[in-house]
């Protein structure tokens, strides 16, 4: 699954963003971009929670 997170801007973005889907998947494949603001996941949970997962953490997806 790809999400677009326009308030992804920095590296501490990117390690929280990880740590919040990895909390929920610890066997997620989590690969962030950081200049396009994309991430893309690997994992067996539902798209809409991992989306609810990263807006609670403070970088909603698109």
């Amino acid at each position: 699954m790809d999400f677009n997170i326009p308030a992804m801007s920095c590296g501490h973005c990117a390690g929280v963003i990880t740590q919040t889907i990895k909390a929920l998947d610890p066997a997620a494949q989590v690969n962030v971009d950081l200049a396009s603001k994309k991430v893309v996941v690997e994992s067996s949970q539902d798209r809409q929670i991992v989306a609810k997962a990263l807006a609670e953490a403070g970088y909603p997806a698109q």
